[in-house]
């Protein structure tokens, strides 16, 4: 079975008040959802802030990340770009492969390749990379979709990629995608309000931002869900809908960092620009309906 079943957290980069990294918070972060027990943690993604990161930072991040979890949980990371050859550099060069037991690589970005363009991009990321590779369909980023055809010819053509956080929202793409696969193949949930349907027809979990908030009830959730209980899950579920909804109202992480600094996990509610704290209203919306729950 792969190692990247039921919750994955895509952890948040919490920020000091002069937008350095926040050591402290970090390592509280990764003992609360560990507690919370998740199955796996993803670092350096959408929700770590990435995008604003120096490649110094990146590795502090990864560093700390590692140190905190002693090994417990499987780590996946993000290594993704729009330029082929520079994310071939930057798996080869990145120091904590060996700590790692996946990448997760996010489709192509602004330059909008065609289906085979992004074919040969995650073909050429397999051949190059030591680890296995997990890729990240989220047309609402990245401006393109990884069409079902294309998903499934990689995973028949490329043994080296292992599976797919589905984020595009689309029932019909994702059922194509599970029926012609390859059988070891894996699909995971990109979207949190999305995780308990698509568990129904056979995606095997999520990659989650609400549970670094809420890693025990979600973790239950989606756990309850894969063993076919899905009357219990289901209250789990809609009990998070307020949440679903609230957490990305202003925009991802802003939302989850909020929601972090309101039940006091995270020190200070700091993003980087271009990203902004949510407004006053919303943090309030979202400390309401964690102290709800």
């Amino acid at each position: 079975m792969s190692l990247f079943t039921g919750t994955g957290v895509a952890l948040v980069t919490p920020f000091n008040k002069e937008s350095g990294i926040d050591e402290a918070s970090l390592r509280k972060l990764i003992e609360y959802v560990i507690a919370g027990e998740a199955n796996y943690l993803v670092a350096l993604g959408t929700t770590s802030e990435a995008a604003t990161l120096s490649e110094t930072e990146r590795y502090q991040v990864m560093e700390l990340i590692l140190e905190q979890n002693q090994g417990r949980l499987p780590v996946m990371v993000g290594i993704g770009g729009n330029n082929t050859r520079e994310v071939v550099e930057n798996i080869k060069r990145f120091p904590f492969l060996k700590f790692c037991k996946a990448i997760l690589s996010v489709t192509p970005y602004y330059n909008k390749p065609s289906q085979e363009g992004m074919f040969r991009h995650f073909k050429t990321l397999s051949e190059e990379s030591a680890l296995p590779l997990f890729l990240y369909n989220v047309p609402g980023r990245t401006g393109v979709n990884l069409s079902s055809e294309t998903v499934v010819r990689l995973s028949h053509e490329c043994p080296n990629i292992i599976g797919i956080k589905e984020a595009g929202g689309n029932f019909q793409q994702v059922a194509e995608i599970l029926k012609s696969m390859r059988s070891d193949f894996t699909v995971v949930s990109g979207d949190d309000g999305l995780t308990l349907p698509l568990i129904s027809i056979g995606v095997k979990g999520v990659i989650s931002v609400l549970a670094n908030v809420f890693p025990a009830e979600f973790s239950k959730m989606v756990r309850l869900a894969s063993l076919g209980n899905y009357t219990e899950a289901a209250r789990i579920h809609l009990k998070c809908t307020g949440l679903y909804k609230a957490l990305f109202a202003e925009g991802n992480p802003s939302g989850i960092k909020a929601a972090l600094h309101a039940k006091g996990i995270i020190a200070h509610n700091v993003l980087r620009l271009p990203l902004t704290p949510v407004s006053e209203r919303l943090y309030n919306e979202l400390k309401d309906l964690c102290h709800s729950m």
